[in-house]
């Protein structure tokens, strides 16, 4: 701590000394800076003291003394200037903060009327000068903490302001003593400056009696004909035992959902790129969604398992103008029939046993001004089928447990692997649902439509496992492609991708062959196919013959011998092959 920050005080200090004592008075701090001086002294206030002077000597000791004797005291053995000192006595007292010296008090006398008065009272006079070296440290020490106060005011200040909820300091009156730039944002100024309106809405009363921690609850508030959802918490700052003050935060729902989206991932984001193929097949359903997702109506995805439905479904989002905002997914057929109806609209607070405190937010609000997508819609129960065409009809849901509806605004893509038509004359899906989701309808080609697209779909998943297993497999045999070809793909995509996954782990050469693939499409697909119809090349049956003799002849020196006059060739050539074929 320096004496420089309360130089002011500091030279009233000197001035106060001097008018009692009548003696000149000079106050340095600790790094020999006159700060204060009086009388023949006061025009070097601010110059530096030589540091083999009696302050020097006083700031070294830690000392009270008095010098009666000026040139002789021990203090002045180092003083260049003794021999001409005009100074009669001399009196110095160190201030110190925490035991720490910070400066020190000197008077000095020019005459032998001011040494008397210096001589004629020491121990009161010395008595007094520690008492105004305490008044000066304490005066630092103040100053100290008033400016770290002011310091961390204003630090309160830019984090309240940066917190990014709405935040009020308010007492046990509903007085709103403080808020940040995010309330005013929220309430409006006009608004938040009128106490009675906005502490009606926290119960204040109550929560000081009760001492409650309130999270999650919410209200609507309504600013120029616009309704508003604000989620809020109430938490009581306690003083022994006694509320005293109340922090409450708060936001609107749609940033919380905002917020909620992102971390989860739920835009996590797609395009027409994206989706891989060539085929004819495949461009045109692809234009074809792209003039969908120009729309708001909804879209009904069909096709087989596996074929990229919820692709489509995030590829027509983030094409449309509805990008910016929230894609949901849920699949209909994944969660329990007594848990998918508030999983979708949401639950409040007490709606059945087990229910969470504050209620839930539904996948409907989740996607508000964004897209819904409800994958395996054909395996929803009728009842829920009755609440969803009332959501498509009137734009709003309604909470299980709630009193309330709430207004949304979604496109809602959904997608099926059953025939919904066939479900309608079944009496399992309602007619009048099916027709208010089947506006755009969307058929995605099964993968044995679209052979063309194998080879292209296979390397695709080859680059993208060797970067995942750390593989560099650089070659599919043609073998292999033919295979895919004339493999009926129950599975579509997905089984493509399962199936080049396995054979990346399995394969030890650089080039995936039959032997690589799984046995079960393997003996699926023989049972489906004369083996005259597989069409294997030179390359790849000679890989796969070498191969076979060396497992079972071993790599041996007899044993390559031995594989070499079973395939009718020399040791040099299967040697040759061996590392031709990575075997």
């Amino acid at each position: 701590m320096q004496l420089f920050r309360i130089s002011n005080i500091v030279q009233r200090i000197a001035e106060a000394i001097e008018s009692v004592i009548k003696v000149d008075v000079t106050i340095i701090d600790n790094k020999l800076n006159r700060i204060a001086a009086t009388g023949l002294y006061t025009e070097n206030i601010g110059a530096r003291i030589n540091d083999k002077s009696v302050f020097a000597y006083a700031l070294k000791s830690g000392e009270s003394f008095i010098i009666e004797n000026p040139r002789i005291h021990k203090a002045c053995s180092r003083c260049k200037k003794k021999e001409s000192c005009r100074e009669f006595a001399q009196v110095c007292c160190p201030i110190k903060v925490n035991g720490t010296i910070i400066g020190v008090i000197g008077l000095i006398a020019f005459d032998e009327k001011q040494k008397a008065s210096i001589l004629s009272n020491k121990h009161n006079l010395l008595e007094f000068l520690s008492r105004m070296a305490d008044l000066l440290a304490t005066k630092l020490i103040e100053k100290k903490k008033s400016e770290e106060i002011k310091l961390l005011i204003g630090e309160l200040e830019v984090l309240f302001d940066s917190i990014d909820r709405g935040l009020m300091l308010v007492d046990v009156e509903g007085n709103i003593l403080h808020y940040n730039s995010k309330a005013v944002e929220i309430f409006g100024k006009e608004y938040i400056n009128n106490i009675d309106k906005v502490a009606k809405y926290f119960d204040i009363e109550k929560v000081v009696s009760r001492k409650l921690n309130i999270r999650n609850r919410e209200f609507y508030h309504s600013i120029n004909g616009n309704n508003f959802r604000i989620v809020y918490s109430v938490k009581p700052i306690e003083v022994n035992s006694k509320v005293v003050r109340l922090v409450i935060t708060f936001n609107k729902i749609n940033e919380i959902i905002n917020v909620v989206n992102d971390v989860t991932g739920a835009s996590m984001e797609m395009s027409f790129d994206d989706i891989i193929g060539e085929s004819i097949s495949i461009k045109m359903i692809k234009d074809y969604a792209k003039k969908a997702a120009r729309s708001s109506s909804t879209v009904l995805i069909q096709g087989e398992s596996g074929t990229g439905k919820e692709l489509f479904a995030r590829a027509i989002h983030f094409y449309s103008d509805r990008r910016k905002y929230p894609f949901i997914p849920i699949n209909c057929a994944a969660i329990p029939e007594n848990l998918l109806e508030s999983e979708l609209f949401g639950y409040e607070e007490g709606a059945f046993t087990g229910a969470k405190k504050g209620g839930k937010t539904g996948k409907f609000e989740l996607a508000n001004k964004g897209t819904i997508f409800l994958d395996e819609i054909g395996d929803m129960p009728l009842h829920l089928q009755t609440k969803l065409l009332r959501v498509l009809q009137e734009n709003m849901i309604e909470r299980v447990g709630g009193k309330r509806f709430i207004p949304i605004d979604v496109r809602i893509i959904a997608a099926t692997n059953k025939n919904l038509e066939k479900k309608v004359e079944e009496g399992e899906f309602r007619d009048d649902l099916y027709y208010r989701l089947n506006v755009i309808p969307l058929y995605i080609p099964p993968l044995r439509e679209r052979i063309d697209d194998i080879p292209i779909l296979a390397y695709k998943f080859l680059n993208k496992f060797n970067y995942k297993l750390g593989k560099n497999i650089l070659h599919i045999s043609e073998e292999v492609l033919q295979f895919f070809k004339n493999y009926d793909w129950p599975g579509n995509v997905r089984e493509l991708e399962n199936i080049i996954e396995y054979a990346v782990n399995m394969t030890s050469s650089n080039c995936i062959s039959i032997n690589d693939l799984p046995n079960r499409i393997k003996n699926k697909h023989g049972k489906n196919m004369a083996a005259d119809d597989i069409i294997i090349s030179i390359q790849d049956l000679e890989k796969r013959e070498i191969s076979k003799a060396i497992r079972k002849f071993g790599r041996t020196k007899k044993g390559i011998e031995e594989a070499a006059k079973v395939l009718g060739i020399s040791r040099a050539t299967i040697y040759r092959k061996l590392k031709k074929y990575s075997i």
